[in-house]
């Protein structure tokens, strides 16, 4: 009885077996994990991966950003259930070329010679002839035509009877075996290439990320790779002059080193030009040197034309500054004192700003990059010019003639010039907090006017927003600063505003021309920052155009609202202008001419004044002269599965050609005397699938085989199934056959 039960549930358990491997190498199960890897992948090239977290936080707010992270969404080729999907996919595949492909082997190399007369009868496409020559001679007649049209044949001969067997096209079946071994050997070489050799080493050899700065060179070898490593995409940073021998492989939470079996030295990096200004080409000049022999292998690196050695393919991937030394002078951005200090910087360096500067209370200034050529669109989307080149408006039309035609067409109109250097840095709080600013070197004309553009931002997020600060007549801000400080002293204020009053009012009116002082000077408080009624309850508002207009929300009804604008503004204008002639009596230089160049400088310095309340940082880092020092950033690659991936499309190729160009097709002749000296010939003919050109092939290879036979077109007709037609067919293509072969 137990020996029963045990039976019994060993072929429970192989049935069950065999219903799940039947499962699994299914074409639907296949197909179901194709459509999930096709919507992953579209998931994976729509949305942008590894971006930083708070990037999707942005975009789809922290609770979908949350979800989305998960799901692993943000990495995607990389996620756990991509390569599931991606193992069980081989293993569909796999399971059904091994349960498949024996048959298929088998059905190319039968002959199908195994049928009767009355099998070939029953065929759908057949033929039968009557011919007055032997059954020999016939044979030998079927065998050469059947050769000419491209069949492989083999004869039997049983008695009175003989039966040739023809094939053409059997080599169609290969075709599916190559496409679903293309698709076995492709996972295969991207499962290679894949995280996952990574992964299985993390978790093997107890490695683990790092997530700290360190020096490379003192990272414990629980966060180091060996260089016997399979499989690998890292990338390296390497400044002109200097070499390393590791790569940096990006984890989700944190960093692996790779340790490779050569250094890398960049000897120079070489950047080229169009005379747009636009850059063509990005190359690097290194020195590969090899840690066993210490051979030095002098290369040349360029995008899309990496270097292989041993194994390792280099990328010419970015590039980025390398440590440039910066030689700047700091303007105070408060304050009563223009008296400036040097300030020198290098690029990735931490600089402390002086406390002799104005309003600074222990700030350090982060110096993150540099840039030699600025290369940017001076105008807008409208034509307009623009010093930064941002698109104002688009509208449908315009996007869409933008993307469509040809590649190098645009409907806007451009104006790429190079504006010369520019520096970025961060200045970081004693609590922590940091602001990021972007300074071009040079001036820049707006509109017929020479501006210094610098740039803020509080967020990496956020586009930088420009303070314009105006050029004055040596190319510098030294007059904006002096004007701004001038502007800062009260006493400076009050002669300013005595002057204009009394520029603007006769002396004989001394009532009016003292109240004009009044109210000259409140204005200038007001912009100043100094009347804190201008504030009123928001403590962000500490002066300028915010300012005056805070003053005037609060004081002046609002049907008189517009008029007592208008009238500060003409008297901060007129004030200012006297602020900045007393600027220049207390520095020592002569008088500004009233004209409309000076005019339209006190009117821009007005704007950077105002605008300066909100650009957040003690002082304004003017780049005066610069050592640039270049790194470049390689891509290294070792990628096994390459050439399996380049195998697998081969074989997909092929395939796909030998299963759709290539038809499979059988014929018969089934032979035997009619006692007459002569035989009657029956011809039956197939093809795996039946479709509109097989009736055409079929028709025309009757009527060939009917002309070599010699067949009169009585007995032809005879030969043919009565379907209508069918008759005067077989007898118009024996007789183009015919023509053909004369």
């Amino acid at each position: 009885m137990s020996v029963t039960t045990s039976g019994m549930q060993s072929k429970s358990r192989r049935r069950a077996v065999r219903a799940f491997v039947e499962f699994v190498s299914s074409m639907r199960f296949a197909i179901a994990l194709l459509v999930i890897l096709a919507i992953a992948s579209i998931i994976g090239t729509v949305l942008t991966q590894d971006d930083p977290y708070p990037n999707y936080v942005n975009q789809f707010g922290p609770f979908w950003a949350d979800i989305f992270r998960g799901l692993s969404i943000y990495t995607v080729y990389s996620a756990w259930w991509f390569m599931l999907i991606l193992i069980f996919l081989v293993i569909s595949v796999s399971l059904c070329v091994i349960r498949n492909s024996p048959k298929m082997i088998a059905d190319i190399k039968s002959w199908k010679d195994r049928v009767h007369e009355g099998s070939l009868r029953a065929f759908h496409h057949k033929g039968e002839f009557a011919v007055s020559t032997d059954r020999a001679q016939t044979v030998s007649t079927l065998e050469r035509l059947s050769a000419k049209m491209g069949y492989t044949v083999t004869r039997q001969t049983d008695g009175g009877v003989t039966l040739i067997a023809g094939k053409r096209g059997a080599m169609t079946k290969i075709g599916y075996i190559s496409a679903h071994l293309a698709i076995v050997v492709i996972c295969i070489g991207g499962l290679l290439d894949s995280n996952l050799p990574i992964k299985l080493q993390l978790w093997m050899f107890d490695k683990t990320p790092i997530n700290t700065n360190a020096v490379i060179n003192d990272i414990p070898p629980d966060h180091r790779l060996s260089t016997s490593n399979p499989t690998f995409r890292g990338y390296a940073w390497v400044p002109e002059g200097q070499y390393v021998g590791t790569a940096i492989l990006n984890q989700q939470d944190g960093s692996i080193i790779q340790d490779l079996p050569f250094s890398i030295q960049l000897n120079k990096f070489i950047v080229d030009y169009y005379t747009t200004g636009m850059p063509k080409l990005f190359a690097s000049d290194i020195v590969v040197i090899d840690h066993k022999s210490g051979a030095r292998i002098p290369a040349r690196v360029e995008v899309n034309k990496p270097f292989t050695y041993d194994g390792i393919s280099i990328y010419q991937s970015s590039f980025q500054d390398g440590g440039s030394k910066l030689k700047m002078t700091a303007w105070p951005m408060s304050g009563a004192s223009a008296k400036t200090m040097p300030f020198n910087g290098t690029i990735g360096g931490i600089a402390p700003i002086a406390e002799q500067i104005a309003g600074a209370k222990g700030e350090t200034v982060e110096f993150t990059d540099f840039r030699a050529i600025n290369v940017e669109n001076m105008t807008d989307g409208n034509g307009a010019p623009d010093a930064r080149g941002v698109g104002k408006k688009e509208s449908l039309r315009d996007a869409f003639d933008e993307r469509l035609g040809s590649g190098a067409k645009t409907s806007k109109p451009t104006d790429l010039r190079n504006i010369g250097p520019s520096v970025q840095y961060k200045v970081r709080g004693t609590d922590g907090q940091a602001r990021e600013y972007s300074n071009y070197m040079l001036p820049l004309d707006v509109a017929g006017q020479r501006m210094f553009f610098a740039g803020m931002r509080v967020s990496p997020n956020d586009p930088f927003r420009y303070l314009r600060i105006p050029a004055d007549e040596d190319s510098t801000v030294k007059q904006w600063m002096l004007l701004r400080a001038a502007l800062e002293t009260p006493a400076t204020r009050a002669e300013a505003a005595h002057r204009f009053a009394v520029r603007s009012v006769p002396k004989e009116n001394a009532d009016l021309q003292k109240h004009l002082e009044e109210s000259a000077n409140r204005v200038l408080n007001l912009f100043a920052g100094a009347d804190k009624l201008g504030a009123g309850d928001n403590p962000q508002i500490n002066g300028g155009f915010q300012s005056i207009a805070m003053f005037i929300d609060k004081s002046v009804p609002k049907g008189e609202q517009e008029k007592a604008a208008g009238l500060l503004m003409r008297m901060l204008e007129g004030a200012m202008w006297d602020v900045w002639q007393l600027a220049h009596e207390q520095n020592g230089m002569p008088a500004a001419k009233i004209d409309e160049k000076n005019t339209a400088f006190v009117q821009a310095s007005l704007n950077a004044i105002s605008n300066s309340f909100l650009y957040g940082s003690p002082v304004f880092l003017q780049l005066d002269n610069f050592k640039q020092v270049q790194a470049s950033v390689f891509q290294l690659t070792r990628a096994p599965g390459k050439n399996l991936v380049y195998l697998g499309s081969l074989l997909l190729v092929v395939g796909i050609f030998a299963m759709f160009y290539v038809r499979e097709r059988r014929l018969w002749f089934w032979l035997k005397d009619n006692g007459q000296g002569g035989a009657s010939v029956l011809m039956a003919m197939s093809t795996a699938r039946r479709i509109f050109d097989f009736e055409k092939e079929f028709v025309r290879t009757r009527a060939q085989i009917a002309v070599a036979l010699g067949a009169s077109p009585i007995e032809a007709a005879k030969a043919v199934p009565a379907t209508g037609a069918a008759v005067a067919s077989s007898q118009s293509e024996a007789e183009s056959s015919e023509v053909s072969t004369r």
